[in-house]
């Protein structure tokens, strides 16, 4: 008689899971896609705009599925017809969303997957697209770059791994600067930050748009060609509503 497991299936921690949407910012802007999104980080950004996927006091909001409720619920808010599913947080990397990636590229989905690069993970390789986003000093956070590179090497076998950085302020421009100089071969994506993130305050529109015109001249002044400047769409069309 054959031994019965008593191993516990793997559980993730999710804060939500909605869609299908558009991608609202970096190098898929504009996709159609699902997005996961992942409960806890090991950071505390001073203007995060996810806190129900970041701090412990929302932990019990978080919902404990197996990767195969993960991806029903996937299949079923798609219709199961294949897009873009985004993985983010909070921090995935804390994660391991490599049965997740396996269910859905299965069935002919591409995977993206945003960190800040503070946790290397070898499903990175898996993924369609890595977003590599470090914190800039607005944050409050500070970069490991050991790790950071670690994570680089660890979606070298990704289809395409891009940096993606949010601009606050000048400190955090001249540090992007810096941080384009350690991954040149790296696509690179800028946004302006949106500092504000109360999902019950409207979005200063005008606002908004001077600081995506400010970033604008900033990087074409400097003749500083090589980065992309994008707005936060979904900001713009949806203000900081959750689940779209």
């Amino acid at each position: 008689m054959g031994r019965v497991s008593t191993m516990t299936p793997p559980v993730l921690r999710i804060a939500e899971i909605f869609g299908p949407t558009i991608q609202g910012e970096g190098a898929l802007i504009g996709e159609p896609t699902v997005f996961i999104r992942a409960g806890g980080c090991d950071y505390r950004c001073s203007w995060c705009d996810s806190l129900h996927a970041v701090e412990s006091r929302h932990r019990h909001d978080w919902a404990a599925m197996t990767p195969e409720a993960v991806w029903a619920e996937v299949e079923r808010l798609s219709d199961g017809r294949p897009l873009t599913v985004s993985i983010s947080g909070g921090n995935p990397a804390i994660q391991d969303f490599a049965p997740v990636i396996a269910l859905g590229q299965a069935r002919g989905y591409r995977f993206a997957c945003e960190t800040q690069g503070s946790v290397a993970r070898s499903w990175f390789g898996a993924l369609d697209t890595l977003v590599l986003s470090p914190k800039p000093p607005s944050s409050g956070e500070t970069v490991n770059w050991d790790t950071f590179s670690d994570c680089v090497t660890a979606g070298t076998a990704a289809s395409s791994t891009v940096l993606k950085i949010v601009i606050f302020d000048e400190a955090d421009y001249d540090w992007a600067r810096r941080v384009a100089e350690r991954h040149p071969d790296l696509p690179l994506y800028l946004q302006p930050g949106n500092p504000q993130v109360d999902p019950a305050v409207p979005v200063d529109l005008t606002a908004a748009t001077d600081r995506l015109r400010w970033l604008v001249e900033r990087v074409t002044g400097d003749g500083w060609f090589r980065a992309r400047v994008l707005p936060q769409l979904h900001v713009l069309i949806w203000g900081n509503q959750r689940g779209v």
